[in-house]
């Protein structure tokens, strides 16, 4: 099966059990809140800094319905090319996700590499291999190990307390905007309901793209 085909399968799941965030109204409907932390240089960003669209998400790497729209977000990014700037910043549910945090910690030892998006989508597409483990850091060690990064700095950046920090700054900056589950997203810093395919998603940037003047 293609990715977008396990993602229909799992959308599907989710909402049956509403596991994450997966909402009911409609794709243009505005859920309430809306960014109050800038977009800054040492966010993570994908796209052109100049882009007129930017979508901003607010995930757990561990989250099943974060792993199920990551295909999408990732086809979007591809498909809107320069209109689309997104900004993926941390919200591990520590409460249910027990190695949420090593996975976010593990992106921004990597990050201080220039792999982030690497580890991010080694850390997806392999959610399965680790969300239960019980050796969590020792998968991540081996995804760095194959992207090539200095084991020595990964390994002390990795548990570091200004990596520490860092996570926790985007998930103050998501509890000031109201995110309160995964996967959130704010579209030119308004939150929307999240979109239930790529279809409705590419019409909500779209929508964005036509109302700037």
């Amino acid at each position: 099966m293609n990715k977008f085909t396990i993602f229909s399968i799992v959308l599907v799941i989710l909402l049956a059990g509403g596991i994450g965030y997966l909402a009911s109204q409609t794709k243009t409907d505005v859920a309430p809140g809306g960014l109050v932390t800038d977009i800054v240089l040492d966010d993570h960003i994908g796209g052109s800094a100049t882009a007129p669209v930017t979508l901003v998400e607010y995930s757990d790497f561990q989250c099943p319905a974060c792993g199920a729209y990551y295909p999408m977000l990732e086809q979007l990014r591809k498909d809107a090319g320069d209109n689309l700037r997104f900004v993926y910043r941390h919200f591990p549910l520590r409460g249910t996700h027990k190695n949420a945090d090593m996975a976010a910690y593990a992106s921004e030892a990597a990050s201080l590499q220039g792999k982030f998006w690497e580890m991010h989508a080694m850390i997806f597409e392999h959610q399965a291999d680790w969300s239960d483990s019980n050796d969590a850091k020792g998968i991540f060690t081996e995804y760095a190990k194959t992207l090539g990064l200095d084991m020595e700095k990964f390994a002390a950046d990795l548990l570091a307390d200004s990596t520490k920090t860092r996570v926790e700054r985007d998930v103050a900056s998501g509890l000031k905007a109201g995110v309160n589950a995964t996967p959130s997203f704010y579209l030119n810093g308004k939150r929307i309901q999240n979109p239930r395919s790529l279809a409705e998603f590419k019409t909500v940037i779209n929508e964005a793209l036509n109302a700037k003047p």
